[in-house]
């Protein structure tokens, strides 16, 4: 019968390994040498892998070691989360949280789900909009966070990524070998003129432009049905598209910062945590 794990001898394997040596682990701890000893016999049994290896100085992470550590982390964080969460006095009152269209379907949903679960009696009132709609209602006083696309990298707030713009076509179609090649832009947008055409101009590629509309989707249904190639986000590039690299004679639109803005008039509990959701949810995640 396979033995499970325990969480404490995840917790006291990450320090070790933080550590490298079993003494300093024992010390941080609060515990013999002894038993922190036994504690990493027990879990190199219950894996069935030595995790560490010994020398003079101290000890270094095995192979095996190396790839515990992410799920170790991932699981002794989760415990860490779950039980600051239950202990946590219940939050209230109103959260306003402003997002762009582009991550509406990827990765905020979950977070924002997980903090109105967890978090029933505050109220979650969430706007989808382009980045300056969005940075004129925080300065309104209409929003108290926001996450918006630098692309001139001299906005002021919490870098939480870095998600280029990159031209994407369909993976079906060879619309983006035609010249001039069809294009599908957004509608009455600053960014369009400053970026997206002046990357195309910069390599002498000839364009029409095929699509407009107001919203990413819409770029992205055209893209998809081979309509025309446009301009998107690289962490929001349907499963059906792919991305135009320098290969294929297309340069990157701009380096876009995601950043993370608050209003400094609203500060409560409730705005504090969700600014954590949101951190959150652009961290990437372990590797195993």
């Amino acid at each position: 019968m396979s033995l499970a794990l325990e969480s404490e001898l995840l917790r006291t394997f990450l320090v070790i390994a933080e550590t490298g040596n079993v003494t300093r682990a024992a010390d941080a701890l609060g515990r013999t040498q002894s038993a922190i000893s036994m504690q990493v016999k027990r879990l190199e049994d219950i894996v069935r892998a030595p995790l560490f290896e010994r020398g003079p100085r101290g000890v270094t992470l095995s192979p095996d070691g190396e790839r515990l550590v992410p799920y170790a982390q991932r699981i002794v964080g989760l415990i860490d989360e779950t039980t600051s969460a239950m202990r946590a006095s219940p939050l209230d009152g109103p959260v306003r949280v402003g997002i762009p269209e582009e991550y509406t379907q990827t990765v905020l949903p979950r977070a924002l789900a997980a903090f109105a679960e967890c978090h029933p009696a505050a109220e979650v009132t969430v706007r989808c909009g382009h980045s300056v709609q969005l940075i004129s209602a925080l300065e309104s006083d209409e929003l108290d966070i926001i996450v918006v696309f630098d692309w001139r990298g001299s906005m002021s707030g919490e870098v939480l990524c870095i998600d280029p713009t990159v031209w994407v076509t369909s993976r079906a179609h060879d619309i983006h070998l035609l010249r001039p090649v069809p294009i599908a832009v957004y509608r009455n947008s600053g960014w369009y003129r400053d970026f997206a055409i002046p990357s195309l101009r910069q390599h002498a590629i000839p364009y029409r432009e095929a699509f407009s509309c107001d919203t990413c989707g819409g770029l992205k249904t055209a893209v998809a049905a081979g309509l025309a190639i446009a301009p998107l986000a690289r962490g929001n590039i349907p499963a059906s598209c792919r991305e135009l690299t320098r290969e294929d004679g297309f340069p990157p639109v701009d380096s876009s910062r995601v950043v993370l803005k608050r209003n400094p008039r609203r500060s409560s509990p409730a705005v504090d945590s969700m600014a954590n959701v949101v951190r959150t949810a652009f961290q990437p995640a372990p590797s195993g």
